[in-house]
């Protein structure tokens, strides 16, 4: 006999279970498979008619025919409160630290933990009094949570206008302690706390409107920048093979991007990429604030090892926390990698639901749900007249670099900028190894349109002159036709590329780009007057040198004008602009 809130497992295929039922479910509902002592997450995936497909986030070996699952009327959920900066939790926010605490170097399966300390108080200064009229997403206090204040709102979930009754008075008090409660017109009361659960598949939407994001977002990398920009609120991938340098242009970007909020989503990833992460985040040196880069982060960790299934609630969990910061009014960087493992999971179980595949064994609805996740980014105007964004980035790792698979492809049709990254560029160090001409972005750029196409051109033409040369040798090439190749692998050589690695040149702000790129643009408009392609090889060589010191100088201070003088000089040389 089935009892009224639990099912029967009658199919096991991997990490997909099949239960009989005879009470109410619900798509997306949480349920636990009990496996002896143990208690098995699984999430409800598809329902058919009395039996419903569910996927485990666990390894199913134990369980067999017969064995109960006990529903719970939830949806997969996290908890929103102050306390989330500087954690690492996996796919379900289970605190990895503690984890590791509680089972030792191999964690155990059917182990979940409360992600936020319960015991700690809060320092809470209430902004509301009762009689206040509130809504979905207002303030009513504030805590102070590492360098940012931590502003505690009226429940997501709440329809309509409430009012008031209580709302506690100064002091310490912990994340699930009332701290307010309020009435609607019908009569019913909320009680509110500093935690809120909210469902992680549905996204926030406390907040007046949503703005087109068109600021650009200063990652200070230039090649971003200037020739494909990102905007605030904003959204874009960077697909690339493996050794590309994906993880290098992540860390750089999160590091230097002018954002408040950097949350790492690594989904699927091998375990020593993500190792690498939780490694260096907390000894990189935030710029912005001169402590390290972990007091501002989260990292969401979901390793190639671990069970396909936690990769989706990964992505999900990611986001859902990047939104209940934007609703502070803060600017959030997400930054996924890998979407392609996540797309792998979903590949796997849509094998297992037996459905129709679509190209690549992919499901036929990848694009659809690929373009849900980057839609939940976005700059929002909130209640109060502030701003807030999610900026997401997503790495794709397409099998042998190949752009036109199924997961890049469906990326590419819904973000705002292509950053393709280039194995031969990396193969020739050639970093952050974005591709000029592959790359593209919808955004505004900070340099002017007609100087970025200028250089665009540039390039271009100038790769077109070395695949020529490549053919028929220099001796078959005009002085013209070299100096503009020369030209190119100039403004590749001391714009395109940073050395991550020095503190300077590894972060280049606007106001620097702006005024190093208006020199760079003064030497693709000039005419040298070289006959020889030799001296016309030295001169740019020597010229380059001059560029590539000068980017290793502090912006506007006496040693910069002196090397910019030199430059000048070099200029007028052979030239006549």
């Amino acid at each position: 006999m089935i009892d009224n809130n639990s099912g029967q497992i009658v199919g096991i295929n991997g990490n997909m279970l099949t239960v009989e039922f005879d009470t109410f479910v619900t798509q997306n509902e949480v349920a636990y498979a009990l496996s002896g002592n143990k208690k098995l997450k699984c999430e409800v995936i598809r329902i058919r008619d009395k039996y419903a497909d569910m996927q485990v986030f666990e390894s199913t070996g134990g369980l067999k025919i017969g064995d109960t699952v006990e529903f719970t009327d939830e949806l997969l959920s996290i908890d929103l409160a102050p306390g989330l900066l500087k954690m690492v939790f996996d796919g379900l926010q289970n605190p990895l630290n503690k984890l590791a605490e509680h089972s030792g170097f191999f964690l155990e399966k059917g182990v979940y933990l409360n992600p936020l300390d319960e015991k700690v108080e809060w320092d809470f200064t209430p902004l509301l009094k009762p009689g206040d009229k509130v809504v979905a997403g207002d303030y009513i206090g504030h805590v102070p949570e590492g360098i940012y204040t931590h502003y505690i709102s009226f429940s997501f979930a709440a329809i309509g206008t409430w009012e008031l009754i209580t709302i506690a008075k100064p002091g310490k008090y912990t994340i699930k302690e009332i701290i307010a409660t309020a009435k609607n017109s019908k009569g019913e009361i909320k009680d509110i706390a500093m935690l809120q659960r909210w469902p992680i598949k549905i996204p926030i939407t406390s907040y007046k409107e949503k703005i087109l994001p068109v600021k650009p977002l200063i990652t200070q990398q230039r090649i971003i920048d200037s020739f494909f920009p990102v905007a605030t609120g904003g959204t874009f991938c960077t697909p690339g093979p493996f050794g590309a340098g994906k993880t290098v242009l992540q860390h750089a970007i999160s590091q230097h991007a002018q954002v408040d909020i950097v949350i790492i989503a690594a989904c699927g990833e091998r375990a020593g990429e993500v190792v690498e992460i939780l490694r260096e985040f907390p000894h990189l040196e935030d710029p912005q604030t001169g402590k390290t880069l972990i007091e501002r982060s989260i990292i969401i960790c979901n390793t190639s090892s671990m069970p396909v299934a936690a990769r989706e609630a990964s992505v999900y969990t990611a986001v859902t926390l990047a939104e209940y910061y934007r609703q502070m009014g803060l600017n959030t960087l997400l930054l996924a990698d890998s979407t392609s493992r996540w797309a792998q999971a979903m590949r796997e179980m849509s094998g297992r639901l037996e459905e129709i595949p679509g190209e690549e064994g992919f499901p036929a609805y990848l694009e659809s749900l690929i373009a849900g996740f980057y839609e939940r980014a976005g700059l929002v105007k909130l209640n109060n007249g502030k701003t807030g964004s999610i900026t997401i980035g997503g790495a794709v790792s397409p099998a042998g670099g190949n752009f036109e698979e199924p997961v890049t492809q469906a990326t590419l049709k819904v973000v705002g900028a292509f950053l393709g990254l280039s194995r031969e560029r990396a193969d020739a160090r050639r970093f952050p190894s974005i591709h000029p001409l592959d790359s593209w972005s919808h955004y505004p750029s900070i340099i002017a349109k007609e100087d970025i196409e200028k250089a665009q051109k540039t390039l271009q033409r100038g790769n077109e002159v070395d695949q020529m040369m490549n053919v028929v040798g220099e001796e078959g090439t005009s002085i013209d036709d070299f100096i503009v190749y020369l030209k190119s692998e100039f403004i590749d050589s001391v714009y395109l590329q940073q050395n991550t690695f020095d503190k300077i040149d590894g972060a280049s702000d606007e106001e620097r780009q702006k005024y190093v790129f208006s020199n760079v643009v003064k030497i693709l408009d000039a005419t040298f007057k070289i006959q020889k392609k030799e001296e016309a090889r030295k001169y740019f060589m020597e010229l380059r040198q001059l560029f590539i010191d000068w980017n290793y100088i502090k912006f506007n201070t006496e040693d910069f004008k002196a090397m910019e003088a030199s430059i000048d000089k070099k200029v007028k040389e052979a030239a006549n602009a």
